[in-house]
């Protein structure tokens, strides 16, 4: 489903990507862990077309090159951005209908608003609360919510458990499990390693902007570099 070869970016003169091959295939999800300025929030916005690339990048054997924000998200690439960014001013509903612009409104809108409420089930108890004021847990699924409105095929998830308590990250990635095992692809970056090989089939290791091992979950989990990096003996 997702393609990067060779790919690159940049901050002007600051070179962030370099070299970077990934595949995601439909119904997986995968990892990519390392440490806080690795490259992994690069990457995403890379993705979605935030930052001008180098080498090729492609979206089910499209190349995304030329391809502006706004249509990747029309292809189906939705993009959950670190720390949240809930809006504000607006209530939980009217965030998750902002999910659902690309689109436009349509009769298949109240089935998205019951699937995301069924999956976080605390969003509809606070459809009329302003999106901001809700606790960080519940501003992350109103996040996560807010990109499953568009009805993507490939979701991009930015450090989901930043800034939770461990008992509130590991509910946002029972629901992140849930979200895959129903069908959509996943690719997410964590530094919180157990938590991301937890739920991914395979996974990345990023490093000054490269990577540096690719593996399935489980043989990254038992590595002796994940180990002693990430994970502590």
């Amino acid at each position: 489903m997702l393609k990067c070869s060779n790919l690159g970016a940049a901050y002007g003169d600051i070179v962030a990507l370099r070299g970077i091959d990934l595949e995601v295939k439909a119904g997986e999800a995968v990892a990519l862990i390392g440490v806080n300025g690795a490259g992994k929030t690069t990457l995403l916005r890379a993705i979605s077309g935030l930052l001008p690339t180098t080498g090729e990048l492609s979206f089910d054997g499209r190349p995304l090159a030329t391809v502006p924000v706004q249509q990747r998200v029309r292809a189906g690439i939705a993009h959950v951005p670190e720390g949240r960014r809930i809006f504000p001013g607006l209530t939980v509903r009217e965030n998750l209908e902002v999910g659902a612009t690309v689109r436009g409104r349509g009769p298949r809108l109240g089935e998205d608003f019951e699937r995301v409420y069924d999956l976080f089930p605390r969003l509809k108890e606070r459809a009329g609360q302003l999106g901001w004021s809700l606790s960080g847990g519940e501003q992350q699924m109103l996040a996560i919510g807010r990109a499953l409105m568009a009805r993507p095929r490939l979701l991009l998830l930015d450090e989901p458990s930043l800034g939770l308590a461990p008992r509130l990250a590991e509910e946002v990635y029972a629901r992140i499990a849930r979200i895959n095992e129903d069908g959509m692809t996943v690719l997410l970056v964590e530094q919180n390693t157990v938590l991301a090989l937890g739920v991914a089939d395979r996974g990345y290791v990023i490093e000054n902007g490269s990577i540096v091992l690719a593996d399935t979950a489980d043989t990254l989990r038992h590595h002796p570099r994940v180990r002693d990096a990430y994970l502590g003996r």
